[in-house]
């Protein structure tokens, strides 16, 4: 399988560099995988097409503000990008490093407001291993002075909105550096709306990494090697979950990290375990699904992972001729764009 059979013309004024004004304003296509059919609606419409005993995923994980500008002693700029903290008694991180000149072991890095960075070795082929000193808590300084993470692809830097926005209502657990983005069409309200047809949530925490902005480097969709991401499933929404299937009920992922989750964490007959853990499951056509039965999503990269894990789930090609039709329709592409359901 090749990576260029998920590719897909885009142009560039279909990418929402900003959110919509509203959260659940956005537009929702609707793909039917037994019938092949394709809908639209809008998101605030969304309990209309679920049904009383569906079961909704969700990950409540929250962007930490990861994305950081600092100084070489001798003057020149680095910006520093927290990738993961790293288990130590101290304040340490794997980070990506750009600067005009290559770093050193033992390089300070001086940030504002009486932190600084201190370069301590290599932590991967391309991230390094940064500990953090300051005269306050370094979690206390990130959140002030971090800078929201948006995907290059966006093409601006972050403003005072981003730091709302790209959150979803239910972000409560620190850890992710890129959005769950399926989740952030929801609000309180619409949320509140659903529990009073019928429609349960549960929450699962799945810290979206870096693996999310990197294109695939290899031809050959088999090839390619997914970064780990840590998760953690509680026994209440495992619970949920077994009774949901119990009664006949649906589970309906929120976006593509909730179905990664669910899908690593379940055995053959598609119990899922309750635990924590870093999931590495790499979903792509031809895998079948044991849990999910219900699909919320953004619209993807062309030749994502992402893009060939909703492609698992209703198929390559009806999924191809989804995204063209939302090309056609004016759909708007990616974190900050519309959403479809796949039932």
């Amino acid at each position: 399988m090749l990576v260029k059979d998920f590719n897909y013309h885009l142009p560039q004024e279909l990418i929402a560099r900003y959110p919509a004004p509203e959260r659940d304003a956005s537009r929702l296509m609707l793909l039917n995988r037994s019938s092949k059919t394709i809908g639209e609606d809008i998101f605030a419409h969304l309990g209309c097409h679920l049904l009383p005993g569906d079961l909704l995923v969700m990950n409540d994980t929250r962007v930490i503000p990861a994305r950081l500008f600092g100084a070489k002693e001798t003057g020149g700029s680095v910006e520093l990008f927290l990738v993961k903290r790293l288990p130590d008694d101290g304040c340490e991180w794997e980070c990506l490093l750009r600067g005009s000149k290559r770093f050193r072991e033992g390089q300070p890095i001086l940030l504002c407001a009486g932190m600084t960075a201190r370069v301590i070795g290599r932590q991967g082929p391309e991230s390094w291993r940064v500990a953090f000193s300051g005269e306050e808590p370094f979690e206390a300084w990130l959140e002030r002075e971090g800078h929201i993470p948006l995907p290059p692809y966006l093409q601006r830097d972050d403003d005072v909105k981003d730091r709302e926005r790209y959150q979803t209502v239910i972000a409560s657990v620190d850890g992710a550096v890129a959005a769950p983005t399926a989740g952030l069409h929801f609000t309180r309200d619409l949320l509140a709306s659903l529990a009073a047809k019928g429609v349960a949530s549960a929450r699962l925490t799945l810290h979206t990494g870096l693996g999310t902005f990197q294109p695939l480097r290899v031809e050959r969709v088999e090839e390619h090697r997914i970064h780990r991401e840590w998760y953690a499933i509680p026994a209440e929404t495992a619970d949920a979950i077994r009774s949901t299937k119990k009664r006949g009920g649906r589970v309906v992922a929120v976006g593509t990290t909730s179905a990664r989750a669910l899908e690593f964490a379940a055995d053959d007959d598609g119990l899922v375990r309750a635990g924590a853990g870093e999931a590495d499951i790499f979903i792509y056509p031809g895998y079948r699904f044991r849990v999910v039965d219900s699909l919320v999503t953004n619209f993807h990269l062309p030749e994502s992972t992402l893009l060939m894990l909703v492609a698992a789930f209703a198929g390559r090609e009806f999924v191809l001729d989804a995204y063209r039709e939302a090309v056609t329709r004016g759909f708007r592409f990616y974190s900050y764009g519309d959403a479809m359901l796949l039932v």
